[in-house]
């Protein structure tokens, strides 16, 4: 794997399984009213709140039952460390979104599929949970299925049960079969992450897909249990997995992750949503950027803010009894980032936080992202009862710049770069026109393949934004790997924060990446930022954490130099010399041309 990305096709084990969406789409999953026995609950919580039943719990899906109570449904993992054994689907109770319990699971060996190859160590990941006509439908991925007789494939199965804690009764038959991919044998697209919603035509639909395929949605048969019709793709492949529908004032709002969901403690895993008047799209972005374009969009919902948590992604989304949103998902403490052992199971417990909507938009607390202090907690008791209450929004963070460094800029209007570049391994490039032109490099900065020129400038003590503008012709639509440019902020090849214009597969996307050693090895992951284009302007702002020195590195990135998107925030130690400055790489084919390279300080 070179200095790839997100949308590298690595075939997913329970090691790294893949994260899931589940979609409560009736008003008993919005509920509206307490039930009669509903318990009182704290008035704070702390994330992460599946810590009292399980260390981990992904992909979680959550319904408010016809009981009253609430319940969360989780992929196939054990639950402890240490523990060793795998739970099918395991499910959670609580009474107040915050406090939960263990259940059981929901499959075993006594209702499993019979199309489950189970000789093959079949497992189920993410569920999805709704009620509809009375029952509840539980739509699951099968890891492994005797319906091809090849390896590797996939498919989609429903179960029925009358209460959320079963018992549950599997259908005989796939509701999605396998799909088959562009090769030969044991080739399958992704066919992962179902999503179940009744659209206002009253007809059922179901949503399903991954990195290797897409995302589609499929109208279903009234019974559920199979399709009717041809599906639609609604977000391009090698971005997008884990779709989430829900409607609100009129649009359907399509929740989708996006980025490494199993890198450990550089896990960029993000939430994504586009939205459109069709239950079949087209759903586009804020920008107006399609989910289906290659130059992809996606407003940002949740990402990485450089606190305890990374990998935020995977998300359902539930109103408490006073009818404020919140999303839960399940999330990566960069600290403890395994069950058991590093590089086994990634350790992804469940979160729930505030989820607001700021001019038609979902944002996670105002902007604020995954909490790690005490919060409000959801309003869930009885009519009258004392509970949390919701604070206003928060501002947004400000994307101004600061006051420019001439000294540790260059606007590249000389004969040569200015004074102060220093280079790791060969110069390259050149001044040309106004512009730094250098063509990507057959050469990569990606674990222990450190063969690409980095061209550098020291920092300021401080607070500062490093900014560039880049243009790269990276084409559209085809399969193109892995060219790239961008900005760097680099302590040593081992150790750095990449935001780059990049070539993955299909798409184009701003991809800004983590590398650092971890536990004998090292470990990459990434997440995206905001589309890019033709030319597109990138920055990185760097701030230092109050108590611990920490440094927080937040990128940016525009398509047109005014208006910023701010995107995830990656974190360097304390210690170390940091470095700010420029790459191109990736493989021969593309010819980045910088603009200029300027530093403003805060």
């Amino acid at each position: 794997m070179t200095a790839r990305s997100v949308g590298a096709r690595i075939r997913h084990t329970l090691a790294g399984s893949t994260l899931l969406i589940p979609l409560a789409v009736v008003p008993h999953a919005y509920g509206s009213a307490a039930a009669a026995d509903a318990k009182p609950h704290t008035l704070t919580y702390r994330n992460p709140v599946s810590s009292g039943f399980a260390d981990t719990f992904a992909d979680p899906a959550v319904i408010r039952g016809q009981d009253g109570y609430w319940y969360a449904f989780g992929t196939t993992d054990p639950l402890r460390n240490g523990e060793g054994k795998m739970h099918s689907l395991p499910v959670a109770k609580s009474h107040n979104l915050v406090d939960w319990s263990y259940v059981g699971d929901a499959l075993g060996p006594e209702n499993a599929p019979e199309w489950a190859d189970t000789k093959a160590e079949a497992a189920y990941w993410a569920p999805d949970i709704s009620y509809h006509d009375g029952r509840y439908w539980l739509y699951f991925v099968v890891t492994q299925t005797n319906v091809t007789g090849e390896r590797d494939d996939s498919a989609i199965g429903v179960a029925t049960a009358s209460s959320p804690a079963g018992p549950w009764t599997s259908q005989d038959e796939p509701v999605i079969e396998p799909r088959r991919g562009n090769g030969g044998k044991d080739d399958f697209l992704w066919t992962f992450d179902p999503a179940h919603v009744v659209g206002t035509d009253g007809r059922r639909y179901l949503y399903y897909g991954s990195y290797y395929g897409g995302i589609e949605v499929t109208r279903l048969s009234a019974d559920g249990k199979q399709t009717a019709g041809k599906p639609t793709k609604v977000a391009t492949d090698n971005r997008f997995e884990g779709g989430y529908v829900i409607r609100r004032d009129g649009w359907w709002y399509l929740f989708a992750s996006s980025g490494d969901c199993c890198a450990g403690p550089t896990t960029g895993y993000s939430v994504f949503v586009g939205r459109s008047r069709s239950v079949r799209g087209p759903f586009t972005d804020r920008e107006g950027v399609p989910l289906t374009a290659s130059r992809t969009g996606g407003t940002i919902a949740l990402t990485p803010n450089g606190n305890r948590w990374v990998g935020t992604g995977h998300n359902a989304v539930v109103k408490d009894l006073a009818g404020q949103d919140w999303i839960v998902y399940h999330a990566i403490d960069r600290s403890k980032p395994y069950l058991d052992e590093p590089y086994g199971i990634n350790r992804r417990p469940m979160l729930i936080d505030r989820l607001d909507w700021v001019d038609g938009w979902p944002v996670v607390r105002g902007g604020k992202g995954a909490s790690q202090t005490r919060q409000l907690a959801p309003v869930t008791g009885p009519p009258g009862s004392r509970t949390g209450g919701m604070p206003a929004p928060e501002a947004r963070p400000r994307t101004w710049p600061g006051r420019l460094d001439g000294a540790r800029s260059d606007e590249f209007d000389g004969e040569q770069p200015r004074p102060g570049w220093q280079w790791v391994r060969d110069p390259a490039g050149r001044v040309e026109n106004g512009k730094y032109v250098w063509p990507t490099q057959d050469a990569d900065l990606h674990k222990r393949n450190n063969t690409a020129s980095v061209m550098l400038r020291d920092v300021p003590v401080g607070d500062f934004t490093v900014e560039t503008k880049l243009g790269i012709d990276l084409g559209e639509e085809t399969e193109r790997n892995y060219q790239q440019a961008g900005l760097v902020a680099y302590v040593n090849d081992n150790r750095y924060l990449r935001l780059s214009h990049a070539a993955i597969w299909n798409t184009r996307q701003t991809e800004y990446g983590k590398e650092q050693p971890y536990a004998g090895d090292i470990a990459y992951g990434s997440t995206s930022v905001g589309p890019p284009a033709g030319t597109t302007w990138l920055r990185l702002r760097h701030t230092t954490a109050s108590r611990s020195g920490e440094k927080r590195i937040q990128a940016f990135t525009s398509r047109d130099g005014r208006k910023w998107i701010a995107g995830g925030t990656w974190t360097l130690p304390a210690d170390g010399r940091l470095r700010v400055g420029l790459v191109s790489m990736g493989g021969e084919g593309a010819t980045a041309e910088f603009g200029y390279f300027r530093l403003y300080r805060h």
